[in-house]
């Protein structure tokens, strides 16, 4: 297949582009490269992918020293004809879209940064598929969804109309538009709600960043909800092994599928939304523990309240997944951290 991966500078998009040119499949990574956090450190992903800094330009196909079958561009999800222009071009078998404005505190300073990235970039990344007959979509939801619910764990088929910041409207609303983009065009799409996600090449505005950097700095942590929060932290190959399964089984229709009694996470239209997560949720505090063992250093804590827009405790039910793809989680803690931990020397000391 040759395949769309968009947000190939963040995160969780550059460990798949390395995934799917690990396995023979040709791939075209997207990425604006915005200054949401520090750009070294997209640029450093995309280096250790083989797409050097000084050969980036907007609009422009580059292409990897390292992987010949891999080539990025450096383009924004809201300008459509660049977008069409890149689909008409390449005649994608598959588009997974990663690409996203993050963070939810960040949301509540920026909110219309949601709206461009989140929404109206989504809705090209649509079109496109529509009006060149990509009819594999697989895209980034969020646990985020689920707001107020405090049904644990957090279930597909659990009602998810309050959520409690832009950034998880904003999700919510990627898979409402995917649904009717499912059912009216027949276009197959996935939608996966990602649980705290994290490991090597991790965002540095994520919990484990922050703490591993203060650690080795010697500075204190703000640790919200007094260290009671609990996060279903899921290792980056373990996601990346779920979202490949995604891709290689796009949605289908279900054929007895009961609108009186619907399930939201399926559809008589090829439609599927999933939970991916590690199913094991962690104390905050116990996560800390596991830093200062990786780093050798305890961390001074100053213990706050619950912020706006977080939610106490996150917790997924992969059965769906399982069942469905044989998605089976198996990293540890201490081992997820001891990697970051070594990365994030290596980087920072380099």
């Amino acid at each position: 297949m040759k395949i769309l991966v968009t947000g190939t500078a963040g995160f969780i998009g550059f460990h798949l582009a390395l995934k799917l040119l690990g396995r023979g499949n040709e791939v075209v990574g997207l990425d604006v490269i915005n200054d949401y956090y520090d750009t070294d450190l997209k640029y450093g992903r995309l280096a250790e992918s083989g797409i050097a800094r000084d050969r980036v330009s907007d609009g422009e196909l580059v292409t990897s020293s390292i992987h010949p079958n891999y080539r990025f561009i450096r383009l924004d999800l809201q300008d459509k004809e660049g977008i069409d222009r890149l689909f008409r071009q390449e005649k994608f078998d598959a588009v997974c879209h990663l690409a996203a404005q993050a963070g939810v505190r960040y949301s509540l300073e920026n909110p219309y940064a949601y709206l461009h990235s989140n929404i109206t970039g989504f809705m090209n990344i649509l079109e496109a598929c529509r009006h060149f007959k990509v009819i594999n979509l697989s895209y980034a939801s969020s646990s985020s969804v689920y707001g107020l619910n405090e049904s644990y764990p957090f279930s597909t088929s659990d009602n998810v109309d309050h959520p409690v910041s832009l950034y998880a409207a904003s999700k919510k609303s990627n898979e409402l538009m995917a649904h009717t983009y499912s059912h009216l065009f027949g276009i197959r799409t996935t939608g996966l709600r990602f649980f705290t996600v994290y490991g090597p090449w991790g965002r540095p505005d994520m919990a484990l960043f922050l703490f591993t950097r203060a650690a080795l700095e010697g500075k204190p942590i703000d640790v919200f909800n007094h260290g009671e929060m609990q996060r279903d932290f899921t290792y980056i190959d373990d996601i990346v092994d779920g979202v490949v399964r995604v891709i290689d089984h796009p949605a289908t229709a279900v054929a007895d599928w009961d609108a009186v009694s619907a399930d939201p996470a399926t559809s008589s239209a090829p439609y599927r939304v999933y939970n991916i997560g590690n199913s094991k949720p962690v104390r905050l505090m116990t996560f800390i523990e596991a830093i200062e063992r990786a780093t050798g250093r305890l961390i001074e804590k100053c213990l706050l309240p619950l912020q706006p827009g977080d939610v106490p405790s996150t917790y997924a039910d992969v059965t769906a997944l399982g069942q469905d793809l044989g998605y089976r989680p198996s990293t540890d803690i201490d081992h997820g951290i001891g990697e970051f931990v070594r990365w994030y020397r290596s980087f920072y000391s380099a």
